[in-house]
């Protein structure tokens, strides 16, 4: 099986379109999901005015005042994130991934009047979408469409779904800044929204090439997270590389110098007390034989969640993973933790620091 060269597109209208419409999108997504990992999904089931409204959102959350920005830094929320919902419990004897779920930070309607309408609902149409994309791949990979409802929480309604608006500010010509280290995805699927038009994006195919995924009018892109690959005996996921954009599976370019990228991805998650390594699912043989034809691996370095393979429960890995990806949150909320993971001061010993995109120095990082 050869490595992929370019990203496939599939047209989510052919599953309205007819049995042999529906059927092609299925023998579509079974080859985009174990040969790459990502893809171009056109014509997604999100609502078209309020794609363009949480676009046109991203520029004016980042040119709020510093004050206003320094209020919903991300440091400030042992929750790493900002308007996350929540359904307002916590154990307080409880683990301490469960302090990810908690109060949000939202700029408030005086500062960016409908913001907060406007991402809640594209938040909900996402997650939404983001239940019936995991049933069609269970149906792609030979599984019961119900699959992967064991990994979920019941209602559906609290899961712990995250979200981000990211800015990529401009670069001069020539500079070989980089935006986001190549990575991996920590939960089940993101859907990234290329929120701008500039180029950037990649995904790394088993040769360790990286193809480009620039942007697409009309299309969301998913990619399987590593908490996916570790529930399918370690099915082949694409690095992603990024750049002016944020990326999943893999990512890492050098910012844009035409201009300031923005990117909103929706992360879907596994629930907190699930322990992954614990639910490994049956997979036809067909289904294998297709993963174990899968040549190469083109690894690079990402955020290590290897916590699965231990027996941790989910919610614990995700912690694990935020605390590595932005360790000035860890420190300031999480110190024994960051202790732990951290044991030289990291201040010292920046080789111990994920890449981090330029939004976390002279941006912040609005997430919701």
């Amino acid at each position: 099986m050869s490595s992929f060269e370019e990203i496939p597109v599939l047209d989510w209208s052919l599953l309205s379109a007819g049995a042999e419409s529906r059927a092609k999108f299925i023998s579509q997504l079974r080859s985009a999901m174990t040969e790459v990992g990502f893809l171009y999904l056109l014509n997604p089931p999100i609502d078209d005015r309020l794609v363009q409204s949480v676009i046109d959102y991203a520029p004016k959350l980042f040119d709020l005042p510093q004050e206003t920005k320094e209020s919903l830094a991300m440091v400030n929320n042992e929750v790493f994130d900002f308007a996350t919902p929540w359904k307002g419990y916590r154990n307080p004897e409880g683990p301490d991934y469960e302090r990810l779920w908690g109060p949000a930070q939202w700029p408030s309607d005086t500062d960016l009047p409908g913001f907060r309408d406007a991402y809640s609902a594209y938040y909900k149409q996402c997650a939404d979408l983001s239940f019936e994309f995991m049933s069609l791949l269970a149906e792609a990979l030979g599984l019961p469409s119900d699959a992967f409802d064991r990994f979920y929480d019941a209602p559906r309604d609290i899961m712990l779904h995250r979200a981000k608006v990211v800015k990529y500010p401009a670069m001069p010509e020539g500079s070989s800044d980089q935006g986001v280290g190549p990575h991996f995805d920590g939960g089940f699927l993101t859907l990234l929204l290329q929120a701008s038009p500039h180029p950037g994006l990649q995904a790394q195919n088993a040769r360790g090439e990286w193809i480009p995924a620039p942007p697409r009018p009309r299309t969301l892109q998913p990619a399987t997270g590593f908490g996916a690959t570790r529930i399918s005996n370690n099915k082949r996921r694409p690095v992603q590389k990024g750049g002016s954009l944020y990326n999943w599976t893999t990512d890492g370019l050098s910012t844009s110098p035409s201009g300031a990228r923005y990117s909103i991805p929706f992360f879907q998650s596994i629930s907190q007390d699930v322990r992954v390594s614990e639910n490994q699912l049956d997979f036809p043989q067909e289904t294998l034989d297709l993963l174990k034809n899968r040549k190469g691996d083109g690894a690079t370095e990402s955020v290590n969640f290897s916590e699965y393979a231990r027996g941790q429960p989910s919610g614990h890995v995700q912690l694990i993973g935020r605390i590595k990806s932005h360790p000035d949150v860890g420190e300031r909320h999480y110190p024994e933790l960051f202790k732990e993971l951290f044991p030289v001061d990291f201040r010292f010993e920046p080789r111990a620091l994920p890449d981090r995109p330029p939004i976390f120095t002279s941006e912040y990082p609005c997430n919701f």
